[in-house]
């Protein structure tokens, strides 16, 4: 299952009929669980290891609604998210799947090179206040910089961090020119589709992603309908590093 899951960075299970603590378990196997911000610093209250994903009549702006690798705000992002779904429309609620790795290595040559020296503030605040959430007096949320060309921790590969949902601004450069070019690699992420796969979901299907390898985004065309699922995320062991060309 590594094998495959370093190949093709999204692994799909479908009519998985696990609990929660099953679930867990099975994010184990790959390592330490990851604890949400939100949990950590917000005070959101259910299990620390499970994240809750749910839209309802009343949502007003869906979880992953944006493109996005979860968490990259944090000094070590998740390295894998595993999400199980619960509850789902009859039709809609698809997950969309980037490859950033193409992403990058898809880019012109001029483009490539000027990319590996840059550094991206990503800043959880920007994800908060899309979302409409602001944090209380005392409370605060993860930031962290890193490359915007990282090396894969497994394959080595270089991968095009950065992500809509989290990446603010670009190091060294006016908020004019930051806001064009993470412009342009947002549209070349969302806009290509010889970068992605899409993923049709039914209450038990369980879906295993890279948070490296690849983005994700959650359509969400199936208002007013209800869908709920629960995430556990695996712990990063690494800050995202540079990628050096040989």
């Amino acid at each position: 299952m590594r094998a495959a899951f370093t190949r093709y960075k999204v692994l799909v299970f479908r009519d998985q009929r696990i609990d929660a603590e099953q679930h867990k378990a099975f994010g184990r196997l790959f390592g330490e669980l990851h604890v949400h911000p939100s949990k950590r610093s917000l005070g959101a209250g259910g299990d620390p290891e499970l994240f809750t994903v749910k839209a309802t009549p009343d949502t007003t702006a869906v979880n992953g609604g944006r493109w996005h690798m979860d968490v990259s705000c944090e000094a070590m992002p998740p390295a894998a998210s595993i999400l199980r779904l619960i509850e789902g429309p009859e039709t809609g609620g698809d997950t969309v799947f980037a490859d950033t790795h193409r992403a990058f290595t898809s880019l012109s040559a001029p483009l490539r090179h000027m990319l590996n020296g840059l550094d991206a503030r990503h800043d959880g605040l920007r994800d908060l206040r899309w979302y409409g959430v602001t944090p209380k007096p005392g409370q605060s949320y993860p930031a962290a910089t890193h490359p915007v060309v990282v090396r894969h921790p497994d394959s080595g590969l270089p991968v095009l961090f950065v992500n809509e949902a989290f990446t603010e601004s670009l190091i060294g450069m006016s908020g004019f020119e930051s806001e064009r070019l993470l412009g342009l690699l947002y549209d070349h992420i969302a806009r290509t589709p010889s970068l992605q796969c899409r993923v049709t979901w039914a209450p038990g299907t369980v879906v295993m992603w890279d948070n490296f390898a690849v983005q994700h985004h959650a359509v969400w065309d199936y208002a007013p309908a209800v869908r709920r699922g629960e995430r556990v995320s695996i712990a990063g062991s690494v800050s995202p590093a540079r990628w050096m060309p040989t």
